[in-house]
């Protein structure tokens, strides 16, 4: 029986399946990542550590700064414009639809899974398609808000908006940080791809599956820190790995 076989098995086997992904399936849709070979910050320099603080000190001018965007955050503003769901995404969307998948954890910020159909979504990090009030935590599409003045209010409490990206010394925000743990809670396989989990508190949650005798499931190109507690490890890109995968936990649950 080969990686991909025994990894299907444990995942259909499974009584609550959940998923982690991070920055190597967005690098399979062409975003660079930060950090690292090709990052942005290996390119422009660490952004500053106190980026929430800047923005609370002064919100219209971290907004101006947003809407005429320099250096890597054009870069990235120009790329995430650019870039499309790949397999890799889709697989996921698949295993969730056969009803296998329950929730995906990304700490990906580019919209890709949402706009490849998944549902069952938390966004750990943000969405850089959303504005958020940092006070009541409500998430709206751009086309929803003015920005005739600076800082745009939120319409429900009034509250400052900000980018639903978290930055920099900004708390996770609290509704998806508790059902990040929560979905981690009640998952006993988790698959983790694309990501070393080494970024708290998302490297948090495959552990706390491992700790409760739970199954983690690693899709990456590389080993990581993570893989001595994998049950399975699959070797390769992400786009070509989940999509053999889920195919194989369809041929199993249709059984």
């Amino acid at each position: 029986m080969d990686d991909i076989e025994r990894a299907a098995q444990i995942i259909a086997a499974a009584g609550y399946v959940t998923a982690l992904t991070g920055a190597g399936m967005s690098v399979e849709s062409g975003i660079p990542p930060f950090r690292g070979p090709g990052g942005l910050w290996t390119k422009y320099g660490e952004p500053p550590m106190n980026g929430y603080q800047r923005f609370l000190a002064d919100p219209k001018a971290a907004w101006e700064d947003r809407l005429s965007p320099r250096g890597p955050m054009r870069e990235l503003w120009e790329t995430l414009r650019r870039a499309e769901p790949n397999p890799g995404h889709q697989a996921l969307v698949r295993l969730e639809i056969i009803g296998v998948l329950r929730c995906l954890i990304t700490q990906n910020i580019d919209d890709l899974h949402r706009r490849a159909g998944s549902e069952s979504l938390a966004e750990i990090h943000g969405n850089a398609t959303l504005i958020r009030c940092v006070d009541c935590v409500r998430r709206f599409r751009q086309p929803e808000i003015t920005l005739d003045v600076l800082p745009p209010r939120c319409p429900s409490c009034g509250g400052i908006l900000k980018s639903d990206t978290v930055s920099f010394g900004e708390p996770i925000p609290p509704d998806v940080l508790a059902r990040c743990f929560e979905e981690a809670e009640r998952s006993d396989c988790m698959i983790v791809a694309g990501t070393s989990a080494t970024v708290y508190p998302a490297a948090q949650f495959p552990i706390d599956v491992r700790q409760r005798g739970g199954h983690l499931i690693e899709v990456n190109l590389y080993e990581s820190e993570l893989t001595p507690a994998c049950s399975v490890s699959l070797r390769g890109p992400s786009a070509s790995v989940l999509p053999e995968l889920v195919e194989r936990v369809v041929h199993l649950v249709k059984q």
